[in-house]
């Protein structure tokens, strides 16, 4: 198939967005004042993060995105030794998020039937609270239009008929899951799961894994699109798309010509 020639699709992106900050620089001496190294910060660059990354991603696949995320900045600031490219230290700035308003997603203003397909990049930093999931699914399951759901939380039960992707660690502490969905958990080099069957993923150079499931939501989500509901289908191609995620540093963007 050749996923270049698909059709443009609208997406309602619901989530925890935030900035990817990365300090590049040396430690090449210790303070004098503490037995801790020095860091010399040499440049920095700023990347969009979490529900922005998903979007970006769904943008360069070719998709028409429509993001609702939250106002307020959160920082992810990563120390990051620049010859070897590690990190060293990651400070997280986190302001009290103001919740989404689910009214709005009931009024002729923002009608859901606009959009193809929903997907919700809940980092639980507040925007999505758990009370206002059920509303949220209840408005857009109304028009029957596919419902994508990667969350951080540990009780998916409001998730109702939502495709959820998780990965292995958050699968482990999962309280509570819906009486209808499909759960996707990704498993890292092993691949991922879904219905009991294993998907591999092919073996590559691991560079960084930040913000790899964000790629492969977005892999998925175009390609569950492109194939009229594929699911296998889709959840090959994804793997493909964190595979090329995880060789590359820090978060970043694929093209469809990358994925082979």
């Amino acid at each position: 198939m050749d996923t270049q020639q698909q059709k443009k699709y609208k997406i309602l992106l619901i989530g925890d967005a935030c900035l990817d900050i990365y300090y590049f620089g040396t430690c090449d001496r210790l303070s004098p004042e503490a037995p801790v190294p020095v860091y010399e910060r040499k440049s920095v660059e700023t990347r969009k993060g979490m529900c922005l990354n998903v979007a970006a991603n769904l943008r360069s696949m070719g998709h028409e995105v429509h993001v609702d995320k939250n106002k307020e900045i959160i920082k992810k600031i990563r120390i990051v030794d620049e010859r070897s490219g590690q990190h060293i230290l990651r400070v997280d700035e986190e302001p009290e998020i103001t919740p989404i308003d689910i009214r709005k997603y009931s009024s002729k203003r923002n009608d859901l039937s606009f959009y193809d397909a929903m997907v919700i990049s809940d980092y639980n930093k507040g925007y999505i609270p758990q009370g206002l999931v059920t509303d949220l699914i209840e408005n857009a399951r109304k028009i029957d239009i596919p419902i994508f759901v990667d969350s951080k939380k540990k009780d998916l039960s409001n998730f109702e008929g939502c495709i959820i992707k998780i990965n292995e660690k958050e699968h482990e502490s999962i309280v509570g899951l819906p009486i209808k969905h499909e759960l996707i958990v990704t498993l890292g080099s092993k691949g991922c799961s879904w219905r009991g069957k294993n998907f591999p993923t092919r073996k590559v150079d691991v560079h960084d894994v930040c913000g790899a499931g964000d790629v492969f939501m977005s892999g998925l989500v175009h390609m569950y699109l492109a194939t009229n509901k594929d699911m296998s289908a889709s959840i090959s191609f994804a793997n493909k798309c964190a595979a090329e995620s995880v060789s590359k540093f820090g978060t970043c963007v694929i093209k469809l010509s990358e994925v082979k």
